[in-house]
């Protein structure tokens, strides 16, 4: 579980594949410190298991779920990426349950500054429309954010400057992908609201 609080911008060393798996190697100095092998570490909002670990550094292994789900199959050396560790049960809870889970990746439609402030306009596929509510959060490259819009087809989102300078939402392009994750609340408040009750 995460909290879609970005801890660190992270960099991507390299990428190797085979067949339909990958390993990333990322760059990620304060949070590399702080973890173990093993533990779970959400790169661009993706739970993944540390695999190996070194002087400020950390693989991950990816299998064929996780690149059909996410951008990470698209990163390059030298990208930036959105780190955050598992949550702590005794941490504070400061964006909102996040689980790391990539529902889809999708376009990036614009993005414009305001003043300090950015707007940013995403695609929302039609299967997940029901998921983006007014003033509800979502989980965009792993950042916890709320909704300022929420159209049929697209929504959007205001990015405050200490969320431009900690995140790599800054680096966002019209044509980008990003990873979603939409709020667990509402998945689950679906599933009850569809399976008949037993009496």
């Amino acid at each position: 579980m995460f909290t879609g609080l970005v801890r660190e911008v992270g960099k991507v060393i390299w990428l190797r594949r085979s067949d339909r798996t990958l390993q990333l190697l990322v760059k990620g100095p304060r949070t590399a410190t702080r973890v173990r092998i093993g533990e779970s570490v959400a790169v661009n909002g993706c739970c993944l298991t540390v695999t190996a670990q070194r002087e400020g550094q950390f693989m991950f292994d990816l299998l064929a779920e996780s690149l059909d789900r996410t951008n990470i199959g698209r990163l390059k050396p030298g990208s930036p990426v959105n780190l955050e560790r598992a949550l702590r049960v005794d941490g504070r809870l400061g964006g909102h349950f996040v689980q790391g889970h990539v529902d889809c990746t999708t376009e990036v439609l614009a993005v414009e500054e305001k003043g300090p402030d950015l707007r940013i306009d995403i695609a929302l596929p039609a299967e997940f429309a029901r998921y983006v509510a007014y003033k509800g959060s979502i989980a965009i490259n792993g950042v916890s954010l709320t909704v300022a819009v929420a159209n049929a087809a697209d929504f959007s989102v205001w990015v405050i400057p200490h969320t431009l300078e900690n995140t790599n939402l800054g680096d966002l392009e019209a044509g980008d992908l990003v990873n979603l994750e939409f709020d667990i609340l509402a998945k689950y408040v679906e599933r009850l609201v569809a399976t008949p009750q037993e009496s």
